[in-house]
């Protein structure tokens, strides 16, 4: 069996807290991954967060199971289950589905607390940026365009080459002297060849270590997220103006190579996450489906 490098570990987990009120589920069902939590009361109670691979729909039913089955729980126990993400209509068991946006400004607000204005989506295939109002509501958001180029599938793409674990990848970028020029954005076919082109000699006068090359990489996925998340504000002279806090949401959440850099060009500390980040989609549909039941 082939190691895969490029993949987050799967994690299963439970509160273990007794727990009263009406069960509810949300599902994320991303493009890498899916993630399946269960909430009563708007606490959280369990999750499951796994590989996607292929098939969206097994994949949803085998978080919802393992999630549950942390729980203590079976399905007749859940009220109601809302999913969102790339795959949502996939999720069979499902009775709603909500809109990628909507959940991850709703569970922003969970997972970074009541400061957060900004988020940053940073997903496997796209960057989401959203402003929230003072309350729970979406004012405004952007999602890139073009491709995947400069996105979590190119670096995982870029872990599995390298053989290095992506739990290591942004932290060694970091470790590069200076940020070499990012690599192409217009497409992941370009962006790919482009950054492991620098490893070749003789393909620049200047010679790149594995960490240069990392580097390159991790700084296009940052400019990439950039021009996403610039569009939410008017530029003033060449600097992003943020309207509150910011805090980071999707795999690449999790990529301190990738998120610091972001930090670095605004000038500013992203909110700690209480929850692992890609959580944050999930938690938002499980509040959806909580107010499906008790509707404010």
């Amino acid at each position: 069996m082939v190691k895969e490098f490029g993949a987050w570990p799967e994690t299963v987990w439970a509160s273990g807290d007794r727990f009263g009120g009406t069960p509810v589920c949300g599902t994320d069902v991303g493009t890498t991954s899916v993630q399946a939590v269960i909430m009563s009361d708007g606490a959280l109670v369990a999750y499951a967060n796994l590989r996607c691979g292929y098939d969206f729909g097994e994949a949803a039913e085998t978080a919802l199971t393992r999630a549950l089955k942390a729980a203590g729980l079976s399905r007749g126990d859940i009220k109601t289950c809302r999913a969102t993400g790339f795959g949502r209509r996939r999720a069979a068991f499902a009775d709603a589905t909500a809109e990628e946006i909507t959940c991850h400004g709703l569970g922003a607000r969970y997972v970074f607390g009541p400061d957060v204005r900004t988020v940053a989506d940073l997903g496997g295939q796209r960057t989401k940026a959203i402003r929230l109002y003072d309350w729970d509501r979406v004012r405004d958001f952007k999602i890139s365009d073009k491709c995947a180029a400069g996105m979590g599938r190119g670096i995982e793409r870029i872990a599995n080459l390298l053989e290095i674990p992506i739990s290591e990848i942004g932290e060694r970028s970091l470790s590069a002297e200076k940020d070499p020029e990012p690599a192409s954005t217009t497409c992941c076919n370009f962006m790919y060849p482009e950054t492991m082109g620098l490893l070749r000699q003789g393909f620049r006068e200047d010679e790149y270590s594995e960490n240069d090359v990392l580097a390159a990489a991790m700084f296009t996925v940052a400019w990439r997220a950039l021009g996403t998340i610039g569009k939410l504000s008017p530029l003033d002279i060449g600097e992003i103006s943020l309207d509150g806090a910011l805090g980071f949401t999707g795999g690449l959440a999790k990529n301190p190579g990738v998120t610091k850099r972001i930090e670095r060009e605004l000038g500013l500390s992203a909110l700690p996450a209480k929850y692992d980040p890609r959580l944050t989609g999930a938690i938002g549909a499980a509040l959806l489906a909580e107010r499906d039941i008790n509707p404010r």
